[in-house]
């Protein structure tokens, strides 16, 4: 029987560099890599020795798309190991920094990475050609969530106004409003660039996956809630390393995440949605039904569609918390040093990125593990091109190619954020 090979040498329009690899012997894939050749940045390793407090600066210079979760979720584990909660007014404000890059990280993908995927174009200059308001809404999209960032973190890119126990500066309440009329604009275009995708053409594939995603007693989750998961997990952010474990592959500079049992876990959009449903705004709630869309859903290239029920979710509860603000009576809560090991989870627009760092009674990190939701996707992203076979061994070589890549892009994959997580042993005779 015929042996056919799929190669991809260096993906495009994902944040790092990865290749793909798939072999075909008729409709079944024999061998199925997703690699990740970016070389491994470390950071665990020179987070040791370091003041507790530098951990979120350092961490959010991961990644240059989603630096607010890794501030938030170093915060949340910093926090946890020196005994401090952070509520009220500076909680909500975390809220509203997380709205922002949900808003500019979900534009990027859906209108500059993924719709080209599906209207048939090479890259989005190309889309802007023939569809240019589409591309132009979604610009306008991004660029109103990377405002909320800089009111709030100083600037859009690698903020430097969040700190262990909130805010350096908190804004005052016009500088805020100032982003109201922007964002009102917003929450439509996503409502009605919802209504767009939807007509959009995309393949059918249903996985059986075992989502994975926090779950809040009230609110759709952002910052805080239990680790679940569809086939029964539930457990506290504490316990994440009891449940789930990581592993190197030959192929791949990332380590990969599994489940007890080697199950695979999917995170990010599709999760959150499945699992946390019921969480939506009614507003966020309506437009997903209007645009057919309901758990339980399983179709990985759906992903683009949730991602805009949650730029909708983002939006609204940006507007909400703005119009509700009332500066808190100090930017921070204190977090003297202590003793102990702490451990943070948020929701990174990717899916749930896991924090945990032992520090000593001076504050000093000497341990440190980050999980970031790209290492907990790429055993299902390789999952889904072996479900995709079938499929693609019925393609001619470039339909087939692009119909791999675009599994890839489905779940977003920030490379970078998982490729400094190897473990290097040396031997000297």
């Amino acid at each position: 029987m015929r042996v056919r090979t799929i190669k991809v040498e260096a993906l495009a329009r994902v944040e790092g560099e990865g290749s793909i690899r798939v072999r075909l012997r008729g409709d079944e894939a024999i061998e199925v890599q997703f690699g990740i050749f970016e070389p491994a940045r470390f950071f665990e390793g020179f987070l040791r020795g370091r003041d507790c407090h530098e951990a979120p600066d350092l961490t959010s210079r991961i990644c240059g798309i989603c630096p607010v979760a890794y501030l938030m979720s170093a915060c949340h584990a910093v926090e946890d190991a020196l005994g401090v909660r952070v509520e009220g007014g500076l909680r909500a404000l975390r809220r509203l920094l997380y709205c922002g890059e949900w808003i500019e990280s979900h534009a990027l993908h859906v209108f500059l990475l993924q719709a080209p995927d599906l209207l048939g174009y090479p890259d989005a200059i190309a889309m802007a050609a023939d569809h240019a308001e589409i591309v132009q809404r979604g610009l306008r999209m991004k660029k109103a969530g990377n405002a909320i960032v800089a009111a709030l973190g100083g600037r859009s890119i690698h903020p430097v106004n969040v700190r262990v126990g909130g805010f350096y500066r908190v804004p005052r309440p016009a500088e805020l409003e100032e982003l109201l009329p922007e964002l009102r604009w917003g929450r439509e275009a996503a409502r009605a660039s919802l209504q767009w995708a939807a007509n959009l053409r995309v393949p059918e594939l249903e996985r059986d996956y075992d989502f994975f995603a926090l779950r809040h007693p009230d609110e759709y989750p952002f910052t805080e809630g239990r680790l679940t998961s569809s086939h029964g997990l539930d457990a506290p952010v504490g316990d994440y390393e009891r449940h789930l474990r990581e592993e190197q592959v030959p192929h791949s500079n990332a380590l990969q995440s599994h489940g007890e049992g080697g199950a695979e876990y999917c995170s990010g959009p599709l999760a959150r949605f499945n699992l946390d449903y019921d969480r939506l705004s009614e507003e966020a709630r309506a437009a997903a039904t209007a645009a057919g869309l309901a758990p339980p859903l399983r179709n990985p290239f759906k992903s683009v569609l949730v991602r805009l029920v949650e730029i909708l979710q983002a939006f609204g509860e940006a507007v909400a918390l703005i119009e509700a603000y009332t500066p808190p009576p100090a930017p921070y809560v204190p977090a003297p040093s202590r003793a102990a090991t702490g451990h943070g989870c948020t929701e990174a627009p990717r899916g749930a990125l896991y924090h945990r760092y032992t520090v000593d009674e001076e504050g000093t990190i000497t341990e440190a593990n980050i999980v970031p939701p790209t290492s907990r996707n790429l055993a299902t992203i390789e999952s889904d091109l072996r479900a995709l076979a079938p499929q693609l061994a019925a393609l001619p070589l470039p339909a087939a190619t692009l119909l791999a890549e675009q599994a890839v892009r489905n779940h977003d994959p920030c490379i970078s954020c998982a490729t400094h997580c190897l473990r290097v042993r040396i031997e000297r005779g």
